[in-house]
C-alpha cells in the first residue's frame, strides 16, 4: 500500500473519530456535505481562478512555439492529452499543473522561467507538471483538503459543544478537538509532499534525463530564497514546483510544508539518476 493510501486513510479515521466526538453520525454527515460541496466548487473552477489571479495567459505554437512544442513532446511521450500552455507575466522563476482531469489540464510558466532556464531545464519543470496531471494529484489534493476541512468543522463544533460543560471528560474531549484539526492539517501537507516526490519521479523518467530537474531546482531554491513572486498566496503556494514563500518561511515546521526540502528533491532525484544510467 503507498504511502499517499495510507495518509488518506489516516485522514478518513480522523473524520471518523472526531465526527464520533461530537455524538453520532448526523453532524459528522452534515460536516463531510459541506466540506465536499466546498471542495467540488474547487475542484471543478479552482483552475480558472488561479490562472485568472496570476494574469496567465494562454499560449499557442505561433505566440510562444518554444515552450508549447516542449509540452506538445512531453504530453506524447506521456500518452496524455494535450493540456492547454499558460505564460505567467512574472519574472520570479516557477511553474504549476492545474486542473481537474487529464483531459480538462494546463500548464503554466512563468516568464521568468522560460527567460532564466535552458530548454533542457524548462523541459524538466514541465515534465513534473505533466506528472502531477498523469497522477491525478489535483484531484488527491482535492480528497485530502475535503476530509481536512471536514475535521476542522467537526472540531469547532466540537469545542462549542463540549465548552458548555466543565467535566474531565469534555476538558479532554476540547484538546481532541484543537488538536486534531492540527493533525489533519499535517497528514495532508505529508500527502502534498509524497505526491512532489512522486511527480519528480515520473519527470526524471519522462525526460530520461533526471539532471534537467536537479539543475532546474537548485536555481528555483535559489531564486525562492531571495525573490517572492509578487501575486503568490499561502493558499496557492502547494501548486507551484518549489514553494513561492520559501525565502521567507523558515521558521515554519517542516511537518507544515507543502513541499519537500529541495535538498532532500535532489537526493532523491540522485538516486534515480544513478538507477537509470
Amino acid at each position: 500500500m503507498s504511502r499517499t493510501v495510507l495518509l488518506m486513510v489516516a485522514l478518513i479515521l480522523l473524520f471518523m473519530y472526531i465526527g464520533n466526538l461530537i455524538g453520532g453520525q448526523e453532524g459528522m454527515q452534515a460536516a463531510f456535505l459541506i466540506a465536499c460541496g466546498m471542495n467540488f466548487f474547487s475542484y471543478f473552477f479552482s483552475d480558472k481562478l488561479v490562472l485568472k489571479q496570476y494574469n496567465a495567459k494562454e499560449v499557442t505554437p505561433q505566440t510562444a512555439s518554444g515552450l508549447y512544442q516542449i509540452v506538445k513532446r512531453l504530453s506524447d511521450k506521456s500518452g496524455l492529452p494535450m493540456p492547454k500552455v499558460y505564460i505567467i507575466p512574472e519574472q520570479v522563476p516557477n511553474a504549476f499543473a492545474t486542473g481537474r482531469s487529464p483531459n480538462h489540464a494546463a500548464v503554466a510558466a512563468t516568464q521568468g522561467l522560460l527567460n532564466l532556464m535552458t530548454p533542457e531545464e524548462v523541459e524538466g519543470v514541465l515534465a513534473h507538471e505533466m506528472s502531477h496531471v498523469k497522477h491525478r494529484d489535483i484531484l488527491i489534493g482535492t480528497i485530502a483538503a475535503t476530509f481536512t476541512g471536514a475535521v476542522t468543522m467537526l472540531a469547532n463544533a466540537a469545542r462549542v459543544d463540549t465548552s458548555r460543560q466543565n467535566s474531565q471528560n469534555n476538558n479532554r474531549g476540547i484538546l481532541a478537538a484543537v488538536l486534531l484539526p492540527i493533525a489533519a492539517t499535517i497528514i495532508r501537507m505529508s500527502i502534498s509532499r509524497t505526491r512532489e516526490y512522486k511527480a519528480d519521479e515520473g519527470a526524471a523518467h519522462l525526460t530520461g534525463h533526471p539532471e534537467w530537474l536537479m539543475s532546474a531546482l537548485s536555481k528555483l531554491e535559489g531564486y525562492s530564497q531571495n525573490y517572492q513572486m509578487q501575486r503568490a498566496t499561502s493558499q496557492t503556494a502547494h501548486m507551484f514546483i518549489v514553494n513561492p514563500f520559501n525565502g521567507i518561511s523558515g521558521s515554519i515546521s517542516r511537518l507544515f510544508a507543502t513541499h519537500p526540502s529541495t535538498k532532500d528533491r535532489l537526493a532523491a532525484l540522485e538516486n534515480i539518476r544513478r538507477k537509470m544510467h
